[in-house]
């Protein structure tokens, strides 16, 4: 029996433990988050943050999030790694969202704020996404689009379940934080961002070893930390111009499907997916949803009753 260990954020926890819902086990376990069974592999979630695979599938299960943990590997960059002043500079910031609702897509944007610009920003309340309602993110969303440089990437459900066996959560969302970044990069030129500020969802290593596998591969001035957006409002920014075309697609896809779709990956999700199975079966069902999520097998079990 294999045992991998890799290292996770506290967002990817939460979409881990949407992702196993239908596996998970119902024993206390001390200083965990979550404990689940899926094809003869246990999963052990910490609230360290650390995540224990062990069973026959364990290395297949642990490549969907991330890279297995290298004792000898140095540590990833904390806040302290960053530039003192990295909330003055110029930075360009990426953030995704999306990444752990059943429906709708996966938004990823890339934001460029010059230093001069940063005043103005805090000025229209530009702040953490998740501290805003659905209404401000919407308006401010439309004011950030026509005030900074910023590239958008919208991933489709459909697209997502197209791509999704080939690549792993973790490298699809690389894949899009990459590209959006060398197109605005590109974008802007000559202009050179004093930094690259990344929102972390995966250790530095692990974000470098999938880029390598890109076409264009960003290397340079690099810099990751979670709660990116409490560091520089370009992440912010980009939280919040990628959190408000999930949104707007999201309700786009409500409006055609003829039912609404709910953010997030709960019993909801389980309910509307059966309805959209009963209404015109899979087909209809991947064009809304990331069929690899544990609501498709709940939604199919739902119908069965």
């Amino acid at each position: 029996m294999s045992n991998v260990i890799i290292k996770a954020t506290n967002d990817q926890l939460s979409q881990m433990k949407a992702y196993y819902r239908s596996y998970l086990l119902n024993k206390q376990i001390p200083y965990t988050s979550f404990a689940a069974k899926k094809d003869g592999t246990t999963i052990t979630a910490y609230t360290s943050g650390k995540v224990m695979f062990q069973g026959t599938n364990a290395a297949i299960e642990a490549d969907k999030w991330g890279e297995a943990q290298d004792k000898q590997a140095k540590p990833a960059k904390t806040a302290s790694s960053l530039p003192k002043n990295i909330s003055q500079l110029s930075v360009l910031g990426s953030d995704e969202v999306g990444n752990g609702s059943y429906f709708g897509p996966l938004t990823v944007c890339a934001a460029y704020v010059k230093r001069d610009q940063l005043a103005e920003l805090r000025k229209l309340g530009v702040r953490d996404s998740k501290e805003l309602k659905d209404s401000q993110i919407i308006q401010l969303a439309d004011i950030l689009k026509k005030t900074i440089p910023y590239k958008l990437l919208v991933l489709s459900p459909e697209k997502y379940n197209e791509i999704q066996p080939k690549y792993n959560a973790v490298r699809m969302k690389v894949a899009l934080h990459n590209q959006a970044i060398h197109l605005l990069l590109k974008k802007i030129e000559p202009e050179k961002p004093e930094a690259i500020l990344i929102d972390q969802f995966t250790p530095e290593a692990n974000f470098k070893k999938y880029a390598r596998l890109e076409k264009n591969q960003l290397q340079e001035k690099l810099y990751f930390v979670t709660k990116g957006e409490q560091y520089h409002l370009a992440v912010a920014a980009a939280s919040i111009i990628s959190r408000a075309s999930f949104l707007e697609e999201l309700h786009k896809a409500s409006a055609e499907a003829g039912i609404t779709l709910p953010s997030g990956a709960g019993t909801k999700s389980d309910q509307v997916a059966a309805k959209l199975l009963e209404k015109g079966g899979m087909p209809m069902l991947e064009k809304y949803a990331k069929l690899h999520f544990a609501n498709t097998e709940k939604a199919l079990k739902l119908l069965k009753k």
